[in-house]
């Protein structure tokens, strides 16, 4: 969820101000608590700033790399971390400029366009050693992964896109409504507000919780936004990719995205019936994570309780 800014784009909060210190200790409690034990930190040095990435599996296992949605850091993948892991090398990248470890420098360019955006992704890919992966993203990050996909078809193996926003339809006014007053005026409690409504009041994990509601304040980089990716793919056909929908979401019509992602060459759509937006993938409903590792490993038949 994007915060509301100043005119140099930076995120403005009228509350207390950040502590770098105390988001990182949220931070660092997350991993340690919830994320699978050998996994490691590094940082790729990119043009647009150092980027931070958690990795966790066989180092000698089939790539993937995930991307979250917007505000809610890398650390979020911790379950599907470790579930992919046990068969790929899996990668969580905490998008650059957003919350999270992944901070430009005063002299680093900022991240301003899809071409930007793709370009960071190609060098953060270089860096990990990686020349052909798989994506997996989560709302904005889906958006990324696929505007990645379309400009680098060859460079992704296998697609993942969980509830993917502005893709192939747009964002369901009453979300933008209800998100209105985190956008104005972000606060811990105005965010966890938002995710109660959203999530039907779902049990999120209490460690990350904590975590986002420091994201509020976090100092963030104007996140680029732009128009839906162009699946006319002038650079080739698109990869196999998985479109899982959140039943429940109130982030977009599910059935007129489901209906629009349905007539891409190359993507096959399943709903999660008792899925919401922002529960995908803090807690998705058992058997996602399986049903995603079984479609990384080219297995397309079945559903998330296969």
């Amino acid at each position: 969820m994007p915060a509301a800014r100043d005119r140099t784009g930076r995120r403005r909060d009228r509350g207390r101000p950040f502590d770098r210190a105390e988001f990182l200790r949220a931070y660092d409690a997350v991993v340690a608590a919830r994320w699978p034990a050998g996994t490691t930190g590094s940082t790729v040095p990119t043009r647009y700033g150092p980027t931070y990435v958690h990795s966790h599996g066989p180092r000698d296992a089939p790539p993937v790399v995930l991307l979250h949605g917007g505000g809610t850091t890398s650390t979020v993948w911790f379950g599907t971390a470790a579930a992919l892991g046990r068969t790929r090398r899996v990668h969580a990248v905490d998008l650059i400029g957003d919350p999270g470890r992944s901070v430009p420098g005063p002299g680093d360019p900022p991240v301003r366009t899809v071409a930007d955006l793709t370009a960071w992704l190609d060098a953060v890919l270089d860096g990990l050693g990686a020349g052909r992966v798989s994506l997996c993203g989560h709302s904005y990050g889906a958006w990324i992964a696929l505007h990645h996909a379309v400009h680098a078809p060859s460079r992704v193996d296998r697609l993942v896109l969980l509830d993917p926003t502005n893709c192939f339809t747009g964002f369901s006014p009453r979300y933008l409504l209800r998100a209105l007053p985190t956008l104005l005026r972000p606060t811990p409690a105005r965010t966890r507000a938002f995710l109660r409504w959203e999530t039907g009041g779902a049990a999120l994990d209490e460690t990350w919780l904590r975590l986002e509601g420091h994201t509020a304040r976090f100092p963030a980089a104007r996140p680029v936004t732009g128009p839906r990716p162009d699946l006319r793919a002038p650079n080739g056909p698109l990869p196999p990719t998985l479109v899982l929908l959140a039943g429940r979401s109130r982030a977009h019509a599910v059935r007129r995205v489901a209906a629009a992602a349905g007539k891409v060459p190359a993507v096959t759509v399943e709903t999660l019936p008792d899925a919401t937006h922002h529960a995908l993938p803090l807690a998705p409903p058992p058997g996602t994570d399986r049903r995603v590792a079984q479609f990384l490993s080219g297995g397309d038949g079945g559903g998330p309780g296969a």
